[in-house]
């Protein structure tokens, strides 16, 4: 029996084959009628409603959900989340709708899409010094964003429309594609699948950088940060070489630039320092989570903590980091004397959360339970602590904990009703709590929100064929699954 993502990945193979045949035997405005999705590359000038951006922009992050190229843990996502509302608020289009996502791939690359779409790839975040510089990174793409460049980036190369960038993108990440390769399938079509970059102008990306350097300042990050990482991954690819990084190819950097970049930044109001704790612990946490192995990241932290130039802030990061490691190696005694060590010398909510996350590996049910009560109880909208006590409260399928856990994660979806995690943790909740209904709808959500719309469609109707569901329960369900119905006909693909 074919599992889940055999099914998503036949389905999305299917739909990407499906429109590039379209795109070649059918005229554009049959094409445009059969998808009712709007056609982004009659001209520059043609600007995606509101409305349509949102539906890019969700679809596009189900389908690299379904594909699980997203790093969604809550702590990593939330924090590089929050910096990019905080830069997009600063910026000259507050109003815009955006959406951050951390790719989990070693590669050294970000990218904006249609839509307000913007990806870090872990591997550049762990190339960053500091906050400052993947900042720098992110106010940059938020810039091509507002200034529509990529707009006049897809016009420049072909026609181009939006189910045609899903099909490339469903095409490449069914192939393994690289980073560099699904950037290009997002943003353009058959010219830039060969091509696999898009090709911003100097005067795009000359754009970008002082649009960006104003948004940096504004938003109290220091506008250097931009400068000094377009600097490092000059000197990386001199010293290694080779050809330049993939940023770099897609964001090509010559000397009159860093240097106009510099000048400008240097005129900008310094702002207020900042030590970075959030966000040497985000990284760290991220290096320790994507390590090829415990001892990888361990020799990592080892020779980092090794250098001069390490202060406390980032030396406490490297420690967490250390004892993330430690534990997922299966030595708890180890991880525990480091949280201990780092809580008893400046207390952090990432320190009581692994803590509580190294009780429950370790079987001491009761005593994380506790730490996550006291944390929630004092933080009660925390994502991270949110899901983690959830998690907690289910481990041992006790009915009232159950429905504990519940109330918690309906909080959770009041705000966050596009993460897949929370659907599936409160399908566990219900199921466990007697909810059986309540629990079906969820899971159904949760396989949407990972881009099987088939699938949720089909755990939908299996549950209207049950005789157990009220008038108001068969109302509810029936109208979701025409919603998904529906969905599916303008993807272009069947029910079978």
């Amino acid at each position: 029996m074919s599992t889940v993502k055999d099914k998503v990945l036949k389905n999305l193979t299917r739909l990407a084959l499906a429109l590039l045949t379209a795109t070649i035997s059918m005229a554009s405005v049959a094409q445009n009628e059969h998808m009712n999705l709007p056609d982004m590359g009659a001209s520059a000038d043609t600007i995606l409603s509101r409305a349509e951006e949102a539906e890019y922009a969700k679809a596009l992050v189900r389908q690299m959900r379904a594909y699980e190229v997203l790093n969604e843990d809550p702590m990593i996502s939330d924090y590089f989340e929050d910096m990019g509302y905080r830069l997009a608020a600063h910026s000259d289009r507050p109003n815009k709708s955006f959406t951050f996502v951390v790719i989990d791939q070693d590669v050294v690359n970000a990218f904006a899409a249609p839509g307000g779409v913007i990806a870090l790839y872990s591997g550049l975040i762990l190339a960053a010094d500091d906050e400052n510089e993947v900042a720098g990174v992110l106010a940059h793409e938020i810039a091509h964003i507002t200034q529509q460049h990529l707009y006049r980036a897809i016009e420049n190369q072909q026609e181009m429309t939006i189910p045609i960038a899903l099909a490339m993108l469903a095409l490449v990440l069914v192939g393994g594609g690289s980073g560099e390769a699904i950037q290009g399938a997002i943003m353009g079509g058959q010219a830039a699948a060969i091509q696999a970059q898009i090709n911003f102008t100097r005067q795009n990306e000359y754009e970008a950088d002082r649009i960006g350097i104003s948004t940096l300042s504004r938003a109290g990050y220091d506008p250097i940060g931009m400068v000094q990482f377009f600097e490092k991954m000059g000197r990386i690819t001199r010293a290694m070489g080779e050809g330049p990084e993939e940023y770099l190819r897609t964001h090509p950097v010559s000397v009159n630039r860093i240097s106009e970049a510099m000048n400008r930044a240097q005129s900008m109001p310094k702002p207020e320092p900042s030590d970075g704790r959030e966000f040497y612990l985000v990284q760290a946490r991220l290096r320790a989570m994507t390590a090829d192995s415990p001892d990888e990241a361990l020799e990592w932290f080892k020779h980092r903590l090794d250098r001069a130039d390490v202060g406390q802030v980032e030396s406490d990061a490297l420690f967490y980091g250390s004892a993330i490691a430690h534990q997922k190696k299966g030595d708890y005694e180890e991880a525990r004397k480091l949280l201990q060590s780092l809580s008893d010398r400046e207390p952090h909510i990432a320190y009581e959360l692994q803590m509580a996350e190294l009780d429950l590996e370790a079987g001491r049910d009761n005593q994380a339970i506790d730490i996550l009560a006291g944390l929630y109880g004092t933080f009660p909208g925390n994502h991270a602590i949110s899901l983690q006590y959830a998690q907690a409260l289910l481990k041992n399928q006790d009915p009232d904990q159950a429905k504990t856990a519940a109330t918690i994660l309906r909080r959770q979806l009041q705000t966050r009703p596009d993460d897949p995690l929370i659907y599936e943790l409160y399908a566990r909740s219900a199921n466990i709590a007697g909810e059986t209904v309540r629990a079906r709808e969820a899971i159904a959500e949760s396989y949407y929100l990972r881009g099987s719309i088939h699938e949720a469609a089909m755990q939908l109707q299996v549950l209207t064929e049950s005789g157990d569901l009220n008038y108001y329960q068969r109302a509810r369900i029936t109208a979701r699954i025409n919603e998904l119905r529906m969905e599916l006909v303008k993807l272009g693909q069947d029910e079978s």
